[in-house]
């Protein structure tokens, strides 16, 4: 693949440019799969009084809700590599819309509970993302265009937050009763996805040259004919697996801290519910520029240092994160913990961003199969987190309801708030410090001479 058609630079306005129409259309759909992923979270006090959810049912429904996307993104990865990002996309959207669909349609906890495991996969749309812009664009710019799109993706997981509640809206004023809303909601995020699936198999295609059923046809994708190796080599290359841990501590820590964060401030600093939410919500859109600057970051040190320069700016921004969490975790002032939530909102986006400007340059021949084991780290590291912080609350919050026994609702409520508070600060801070160590690992990933050479303006093709 010649790497002279791919974009140099990301001018958003050049329409006719191929990569440029990939990039809209791919961020429009990824955008589309994280605000149908967490569409139903704004609806959740409805869906706990409508199937009569426990308070255990609640905590495992996020985390099922992250644990089916560890799977799809690695067999995700792989199929991208065989058959490419626009029939993979175009499947994804179509097929991951129905339980989208279905779960406006769930009668009991237990069929609320797969919808929520299945509607996961539909985040595996990640990885495609991330495999379409790589092979898009050239090197100079690949980090800035990755980040981008992953982050203006990002968006839709904190938009659903104002936009589930539009849609909500748009469907009571049709008649339906209020407690209903949050289902036609969901239906209509599902069709949604299932329409943007039409559109990603008509209006994009796999690189700049053409689609890879044609060009292997052709023989003029020798790098990709040997793509049934590709997953294997990624799963020997350690680097690999260094940025499976540092997307865990990046993405995995920003799904975890901002799915606990609503309730954390609420019961820390008795925040009002909505403020709590507003606060969240204003977080996760930091992402339209956030995590873009992260891929240029390290674009502007590969530039400078290469390489390698991208691996130390990532370990930087890595460690930035890490501390920002770890010491807004002992913020007892409302105001100084949330000068240290926006630095650690903006690190750890940031820090996304950066560890896909290295994803691209690890091995050529496996993107694919890196982005997905990559971007597997992040719900893993969701999953684990949400593990810790969920154990830990629940065991403080039933110590404080037998401490308390006896006394006013009032008063039990009160502790069980102080102690969940406690527990999850600490499992904050044991985050932090993870995420600190992480970043010296990540130090230790290598690149050759010959790696080097081929990110070289004139020198050898990359990705």
């Amino acid at each position: 693949m010649s790497v002279s058609a791919k974009s140099t630079k990301l001018d958003l306005f050049n329409l006719k440019s191929k990569p440029i129409q990939t990039f809209w259309i791919t961020s429009i759909a990824f955008f589309m799969c994280f605000f149908s992923w967490f569409g139903i979270v704004p609806f959740m006090p409805y869906v706990v009084k409508d199937l009569g959810l426990t308070p255990d049912q609640k905590w495992n429904s996020i985390i099922l809700a992250v644990t089916g996307t560890v799977f799809a993104r690695l067999l995700i990865g792989k199929l991208c590599d065989k058959y490419g990002p626009r029939l993979c996309y175009t499947w994804l959207l179509m097929l991951g819309a129905i339980p989208v669909i279905l779960i406006g349609l769930v009668q009991t906890p237990l069929q609320f509970l797969v919808c929520r495991f299945l509607i996961g996969f539909i985040g595996a749309s990640f990885v495609i993302t991330q495999f379409h812009t790589s092979i898009m664009f050239a090197p100079n710019i690949v980090g800035t265009a990755n980040a981008t799109s992953a982050g203006w993706g990002n968006l839709g997981g904190g938009a659903n937050r104002l936009g589930m509640p539009l849609i909500a809206a748009g469907v009571i004023s049709f008649g339906v009763a209020e407690t209903e809303a949050w289902r036609y909601s969901m239906i209509t995020a599902g069709c949604i996805c299932f329409l943007m699936g039409l559109v990603y198999f008509f209006f994009t295609q796999d690189t700049p040259e053409g689609n890879f059923k044609e060009l292997k046809a052709s023989g003029d994708m020798p790098e990709l004919k040997k793509d049934e190796a590709g997953f294997m080599v990624a799963v020997k290359d350690y680097r690999v697996w260094i940025l499976f841990l540092v997307y865990a501590a990046s993405f995995g820590m920003e799904l975890t801290v901002y799915g606990t964060m609503d309730d954390y401030l609420q019961n820390t600093f008795q925040l009002e519910r909505v403020t709590a939410g507003n606060l969240v919500l204003s977080f996760a859109l930091m992402n339209i520029f956030a995590r873009t600057l992260g891929g240029f970051f390290g674009d502007k040190f590969g530039k400078l240092k290469g390489l390698r320069g991208r691996v130390l700016f990532l370990a930087v921004i890595l460690t930035i994160e890490g501390l920002m969490l770890a010491t807004f975790s002992g913020a007892e002032n409302f105001i100084v913990a949330f000068i240290f939530l926006i630095c650690f909102s903006l690190s750890v986006q940031m820090a996304e961003g950066a560890t896909f400007s290295v994803v691209p340059f690890i091995n050529k021949k496996a993107i694919g199969s890196i982005s997905g084991i990559v971007g597997a780290g992040g719900n893993v590291g969701a999953f684990l987190a949400a593990i810790l912080l969920k154990s830990k609350s629940a065991i403080a919050e039933k110590e404080a309801i037998i401490t308390s026994k006896g006394a006013a609702a009032d008063v039990i409520k009160s502790a069980q708030a102080a102690a969940s508070s406690d527990a999850v600060a600490s499992g904050y801070f044991m985050i932090g410090v993870l995420v600190v160590i992480t970043a010296l690992i990540a130090l230790t990933i290598k690149f050759s001479q010959e790696d080097e050479l081929a990110v070289v303006p004139g020198k050898v093709e990359t990705a």
